[in-house]
């Protein structure tokens, strides 16, 4: 049963990894054309960061 519950850790942790890394690449293609550009910007960062956060929590988790 300590497999399943790693290979679900491991799969939520590569999701998170996954989501928090593509937030920040998408925060740097905010175009300037945008309501509010810098606004959008933090939000990708702040999902970004929370999203590499959780992964490594859960790497750590594994260890």
């Amino acid at each position: 049963m300590n497999e399943w519950v790693n290979a679900l850790v491991f799969g939520a942790a590569l999701v998170a990894f996954v989501l928090g890394l593509s937030s920040i690449i998408m925060g740097f293609m905010v175009g300037a054309n945008s309501e509010n550009p810098m606004a959008e910007r933090i939000e990708y960062g702040y999902f970004g960061v929370s999203g590499l956060v959780v992964a490594l929590l859960m790497v750590y988790v594994l260890a």
